[in-house]
Parts: structure tokens; sequence; C-alpha cells
């Protein structure tokens, strides 16, 4: 088969052992080196699309989406089939990365997925909406203390965080991530359904709404669900931490992972970790069926103005059995 004049061929022996040589490098952090050995890759076999596949996932790793971009580029010019291929996948992220929305359109239209509004007649130049992926679960900080979070998927690339994350993660309720394209992980719900786990690449677009930490008295679950409720329908967040999160092993955190069941009160079978090294957080859908305890610790994702008003009128609709106290703000 010929391109551009070229004959495709098999890479050659200096080609495969610069190109290994240089993902052992990546796997070590040592992105400089691997840089200079993938580019030298790519001036052997200039013709090969992998040669600049490569560089363009090295530049994803180091964010610079500008190279991976033009990497990308060179990777699809070369590709010998129409859809499918993961090089596609890669020029979207970047693409999206830079907010270069017809880029991204072409991206996934050419990976094989259906973009609305990217007609001749559309307004192809705005970001990609409406492609109905649904729900789905973000690993946040993946190579630090790993959060796994809800959210929603706007598009192939972005997901918007629906669960409130802890202080940690340095993430906020509604913000926006970029996120990597294959799942690392999977959470199945009682329901049946189940969720890919993407990882984050970095944040897209923060959120203006602050992330606090309340003690909460609620005498009933429903209690909590009240305050839950008041907070989303004031068109913020409110989730009682004290059921939905848990600490995982990376290796179950990464695996497929029942997401609202616990076993016991104290005990999880997938909490591996140790005094002083905790594992990754993961959130689950649901409190999981625990022997109710009245004193929960809650986030809240609100205005700094409405936070008091929102926790006084929960407590005021049943004041013998709800309290609140020591509220802080914590991200």
């Amino acid at each position: 088969m010929r391109i551009f004049g070229k004959v495709r061929h098999r890479p050659s022996a200096s080609w495969r052992q610069a190109t290994d040589r240089a993902f052992t490098l990546i796997g070590d952090g040592r992105y400089e080196d691997a840089g200079a050995l993938l580019t030298r890759a790519a001036d052997l076999e200039p013709w090969l699309s992998e040669s600049w596949f490569n560089l363009a996932l090295l530049h994803k790793f180091r964010h610079d989406w500008e190279q991976a971009r033009a990497a990308g580029l060179r990777a699809v010019a070369l590709l010998d089939r129409e859809t499918g291929a993961p090089d596609w996948w890669n020029v979207g992220i970047a693409a999206t990365a830079l907010q270069d929305w017809p880029l991204a359109r072409r991206a996934w239209q050419a990976y094989g997925l259906r973009v609305p509004g990217s007609g001749l007649n559309s307004a192809a130049t705005t970001e990609p909406t409406g492609m109905e992926l649904g729900s789905a679960a973000v690993r946040l900080s993946p190579e630090g203390e790993a959060e796994v979070v809800w959210g929603r998927r706007l598009d192939p690339a972005r997901m918007e965080v629906l669960s409130i994350p802890l202080p940690s993660s340095g993430r906020r309720w509604g913000e926006v991530v970029l996120h990597d394209g294959v799942p690392n992980g999977e959470r199945v719900t009682a329901a049946g359904p189940s969720y890919p786990v993407f990882d984050e690449i970095e944040l897209w677009a923060p959120s203006p709404v602050p992330t606090w930490v309340v003690l909460l008295e609620a005498a009933t679950e429903d209690d909590r669900d009240a305050l839950e409720k008041l907070a989303s329908d004031a068109g913020f967040a409110a989730e009682d931490w004290s059921s939905s999160v848990r600490l995982l092993c990376r290796a179950c955190s990464e695996s497929r992972m029942e997401s609202d069941e616990g076993d016991g009160e104290h005990l999880d079978p997938h909490d591996h970790s140790e005094p002083g090294h905790p594992g990754p957080l993961g959130h689950r859908t649901a409190g999981g069926g625990d022997l109710w305890v009245p004193e929960r610790e809650c986030g809240l994702a609100a205005p700094a103005g409405l936070v008091r008003g929102l926790l006084d009128g929960w407590v005021a609709d049943s004041p013998d059995s709800r309290e609140w106290r020591d509220l802080e703000e914590v991200c």
C-alpha cells in the first residue's frame, strides 16, 4: 500500500527499540527522555501512523495540547481505516482541551460517534451538545489521593461532577473535568446497570460554588434526605459523606465494583487501606442499609450567602429531629 508515494512497511528494529524504551521511561515519569526517543522514532518512520500516535499520547500525558493536536492530526492523516481508530479519540481530547470545537466534532464523527448539530447548515463551531452519553464516574487525582465521584458526561472527553468531592481532591461540585477515553474500572448499581470509571486528566472548567462540611443530627434517614432535597431544589447539592464515601484499595477501585452495597457497619471487604495509608476514595449511590446513626458528616455545595439559610430552613421544618453545628468551608 502506498501513502504519499511511500510504501507502508513494518517498523524497523531501531524504531521498535526506541519506542519500547520510550514507554518504559513514560512509566517512570521521565517524559523529556521519552520524548527524545519518540521523536527519533518518528524521524525513522515518518510514514507510520503509530509514530505520531505515540507522540500524541506523550503530549497528552504532559498536557501539552497544542503538540498533542499536531501529532494527532499527523497520525490520522496516515490511517488506513475510516472509523474507530483511537488516534481520532486522542485528537478529540486535545481539541476539547483547546476548545477547538470544529476539530472535536470532526474527531468524534470520524471515530464513529453521532454528534448532533454537525450538519452543513448547523453551528458546527460550537461545543458538541446533546450526545446523551449518560452518567458515569470519574477518578479525580488518579496519581494522588484518588477519589471516584459520579458525574454527567457532556461529551466523550468531559464530565460534570455531580458528587460533592472531599476537600483533599481540590475539586468542587459542578466542575467540569477533562477525562481519558479508556475506562479504568466499573461501578455496578443495585438496580443492575453498570457505569464506566474514567480517569481525570485535568480541570476543564472550575466551579464558583464552595464546598462546606457540617455535622448534622438527623433522627432518621428521611431527615437526612430532606436536606439533600432542599439543597437540590435550590439548585445546589448536599451529600451525606458518612454513608456515601468509603475507602478502597487501588485494585478494587480500578475493577468492577458494586457502588452502593457494603458489608457491615465497620468492615468493608474492599477496604485494604492501612493506618496512615488510606486507599482511593469512592462515592456510593446510596446509604447501604447500615444501622442508622443520627450524627452525620455532610458535604454541602452552596454559596456562602445561602448555606446557613438552607440549614436553618431544614431544622425549622422539624426542630425536634434535626440540628446542625460546626459549619466550615473546606474547598
